[in-house]
């Protein structure tokens, strides 16, 4: 499988471990919130514009309950089996192009919620999408940033995805990296530049 085929079993198999009232990094949404915007997002063709529209997120947020209040394993159930047979994302191709960040950002915001959270081993295909996923993401969550960033991987990759002056450089696995452009905190990495520069990059992350 590929990375959002596997993310995605990953997560399932998380959620029913940790249960529908268990927290996450997605801030005011317990698990059952994340299960229902993920099928809102890949079944609801009337609600999923609220997801990126504010105009529209009032409308998306009712329908988004009304999946939430629904009985727990049904939820994960219809994550699991993902996108209906109908929407675009159902094929191959296209779920590892839209859904490969979704479902890896949303398996570690479950993850790293919970107590004692450590970071996964390496693995290198998912390590090596992580990074792709990163450097293109970076472009457009990174596009107001203040200053100049680059992205390191603690094996010495570098890309510079917003230019700028002064530069920071952003230093972590690839994973971490991502998680990074996605505004989570939950990361372990290590930022040189100048402290104020840093300050204003970390600041800009956190409200992506």
């Amino acid at each position: 499988m590929g990375l959002a085929a596997d993310e995605r079993q990953a997560l399932s198999a998380l959620f029913e471990e940790v249960g529908p009232d268990a927290p996450t990094l997605c801030d005011g949404w317990a698990a059952r919130d994340l299960a229902a915007h993920l099928i809102v997002r890949e079944h609801r063709l009337d609600a999923s514009p609220g997801i990126m529209l504010p105009a529209l997120a009032g409308y998306t947020k009712r329908v988004q309950d009304r999946y939430a209040a629904k009985p727990w394993p049904e939820l994960v159930d219809q994550v699991r089996r993902g996108p209906a047979w109908y929407w675009p994302m159902a094929i191959g191709p296209l779920e590892e192009l839209t859904n490969g960040a979704e479902f890896l950002v949303h398996h570690e915001d479950v993850r790293r919620a919970q107590p004692g959270w450590e970071p996964r081993p390496a693995n290198p295909a998912r390590d090596d999408a992580a990074w792709r996923l990163a450097r293109q993401s970076a472009k457009l969550n990174l596009r107001k940033s203040p200053v100049g960033v680059e992205l390191k991987t603690t094996d010495g990759r570098t890309a510079a995805v917003k230019a700028g002056n002064p530069v920071v450089t952003v230093t972590g696995d690839p994973v971490d990296l991502l998680l990074f452009v996605f505004g989570r905190d939950a990361v372990h990495l290590t930022y040189e530049g100048d402290e104020s520069a840093v300050s204003r990059l970390r600041e800009l992350s956190r409200g992506i």
